[in-house]
């Protein structure tokens, strides 16, 4: 039987919707230390600029390290303070522990500065060789 113009169209949103369903489960990975939030990495004159996904984590939850050619940014994303019981009715942030591991491209590289604005975690980090 063929298929209608219609039907293609709405079995192409279908599977639009499905692959978008799909990515957002995986934009925050699960790994076996937590789970790791999604990053921008961008390469400048200077050195690189790192974008890290964070929403709701403190600044004082969260440790930066670089060593060994590789960027380490960990933490814990806390539950939000409640006034009583409550019911989740979805739950797609995760929480808890989590750790990013980044290799470096090739050089050497200190943390120039931080800031943690808008839920992201952005920090520059200046080539030194």
């Amino acid at each position: 039987m063929p298929h209608s113009g219609r039907d293609i169209v709405w079995s192409e949103a279908l599977g639009l919707l499905a692959r978008t369903d799909h990515t957002g489960r995986e934009v925050f990975r699960l790994t076996g230390s937590g789970w790791e939030p999604p990053v921008d990495v961008l390469e400048t004159e200077l050195g690189l600029l790192v974008v890290v996904a964070l929403p709701g984590v403190r600044v004082d939850e969260m440790e930066i390290v670089i060593a060994d050619g590789v960027l380490m940014v960990r933490g814990t994303r806390r539950w939000p303070p409640l006034d009583g019981p409550a019911r989740a009715h979805r739950i797609e942030l995760p929480h808890g522990r989590f750790e990013r591991r980044l290799p470096l491209p090739h050089g050497t590289y200190q943390l120039a500065a931080r800031d943690h604005a808008d839920g992201c975690l952005t920090l520059t980090l200046r080539r030194l060789g």
